[in-house]
């Protein structure tokens, strides 16, 4: 009997009529084989190593294992990696050893308890913004978007309708920075869970995180920047040294627009169900499951969690967004309404080439020096600002409502999110010794519904990098 929770999902003898022998040459006749039988090395690695690392150049062992299985199909040992490291890389190996890390923590009741989003701004110097939404417990990335803005309620708030209608159900709670952008998500969420149950009135169903709070979301960013935007900043800085490109001259904002972002999603997409569907290393001080974050996050059963999801009707969502948004409005549009017409002429005209790293920065000169030659271009982009792109258009919040009790330690929907404290302890700092006893293993004197309570929690452990350029507290994950 397999110890594997999920072995009961597979093809099985009895069941499906498909014995194991069966099963392993047909997997050989689709040329599906294990790393074992491909045998690579660090010498046949190379070619495919060189072109991951102009894109990923700072990625670890684990994360280079993952990159060149989705891109390149190959699977390599760790072993392998290692060796690639310490004979072609060895520089960037003493590197990652002299990181200073800083424990941080986070605490999590089971799946779907919390959802939390993020905008990220290190791109708006290229007129791109980042926003993403994690489920925490099981470390799964449920959104990873870039646009032209991060900062419109409208906008943010269809990311989470768009998930939500995918997958039929909201968390207990979402989380998010303080700021106007998040509105349009609180008021949904709140909606959504007052709806199916009432007693939830009264509180808004948002959580709303000081500075350096939103600890899994910094760990988002800071693993991001680290493995991924590191080349891509270095493609995207090339037309800014070069004079390609100039975000301040509309024609070419808008025609990078329409080039790179439908791009940069598919990759930051790629780069989502890379980390989705990707275990991550075993660490000793981490209580949560350990296994893929997508398969956490479907079958937390199978992992012994708990899952909170509140099932939701498709036309209650639906209601909710014609409630408050404007699908005409001019942030969902990634280029000016005008100009769109012209480009995609253009781009049709030169072959409709197809859009790689290597060759956007060609396509992209191409196509403005051809759109640069129609003789109707020069009126539209003199008529054209860039004012009506960016109306945040505020989306207030709901009336009359008290906002979630503070608590440094936990977050989520305990308690009708109102934490240990509302349902078995008397104020926050009860609740914070109870929290740090269960830590320290100690033995429930109290008898054993103190220990019931305690155990539905779970806590998420990381280390942040003090030394960081960036920024102090940005959080790195297991390297």
């Amino acid at each position: 009997m397999s110890d594997d929770p999920l072995s009961g999902l597979h093809v099985t003898e009895g069941s499906d009529g498909i014995g194991l022998t069966r099963f392993v040459a047909i997997r050989k006749s689709l040329g599906l084989v294990h790393t074992r039988q491909q045998a690579h090395t660090p010498e046949t690695i190379w070619d495919a190593m060189i072109k991951l690392r102009e894109m990923y150049p700072n990625a670890g062992t684990r994360e280079m294992i993952s990159l060149i299985f989705f891109e390149h199909d190959m699977s390599i040992s760790q072993s392998t990696m290692q060796s690639y490291f310490t004979m072609y890389e060895p520089h960037l190996v003493r590197h990652r050893k002299a990181r200073r890390l800083q424990h941080r923590r986070f605490w999590a009741t089971g799946v779907n308890d919390i959802w939390a989003v993020d905008q990220h701004d290190k791109w708006l110097r290229f007129g791109l913004g980042l926003h993403t939404g994690i489920e925490p417990f099981s470390g799964r990335i449920l959104w990873m978007k870039v646009w032209h803005s991060n900062r419109n309620p409208q906008l943010i708030l269809s990311y989470y309708l768009e998930t939500v209608m995918e997958f039929g159900f909201i968390p207990m709670v979402t989380q998010s920075d303080p700021g106007m952008e998040n509105f349009g998500i609180a008021n949904a969420q709140t909606m959504l869970r007052q709806l199916h149950d009432p007693t939830l009135r009264g509180f808004v169903q948002h959580r709303w995180m000081r500075t350096k709070k939103n600890i899994m979301l910094e760990i988002t960013w800071s693993q991001l920047r680290q493995r991924f935007t590191p080349g891509f900043e270095t493609l995207l800085d090339e037309g800014l040294d070069e004079g390609w490109y100039d975000p301040d001259n509309m024609l070419q904002l808008m025609v990078f627009r329409w080039l790179f972002i439908p791009w940069l999603q598919r990759e930051l997409d790629q780069y989502r169900d890379q980390v989705n569907n990707s275990r991550k290393r075993q660490d000793k001080n981490k209580v949560l499951p350990h296994g893929i974050p997508e398969l956490i996050h479907t079958c937390a059963e199978d992992y012994g969690a708990l899952d909170f999801k509140v099932m939701v009707d498709p036309k209650t969502i639906e209601d909710i967004r014609q409630l408050y948004i404007k699908a005409d409005h001019p942030v969902f549009d990634l280029v000016l309404h005008a100009l769109n017409a012209f480009i995609d002429e253009c781009y049709i005209r030169l072959g409709s080439p197809s859009v790689q790293r290597n060759t956007i920065w060609a396509i992209y000169l191409d196509l403005l020096s051809l759109l640069r030659q129609q003789p109707d271009i020069v009126p539209i982009v003199e008529g054209a600002t860039s004012d009506n792109e960016e109306q945040n258009d505020d989306v207030p919040l709901i009336d009359g409502l008290q906002d979630l009790i503070k608590n440094d330690q936990y977050m989520g929907s305990l308690g009708n999110g109102m934490g240990l404290c509302k349902s078995k302890y008397t104020n926050e700092e009860e609740h914070v010794r109870a929290l740090q006893k269960l830590e320290r293993d100690e033995e429930e004197v109290d008898g054993a519904d103190d220990m019931e309570v305690l155990g539905a929690f779970l806590w998420v452990d990381r280390f942040s990098d003090v030394g960081s350029d960036d920024e102090a507290s940005d959080v790195e994950a297991s390297l």
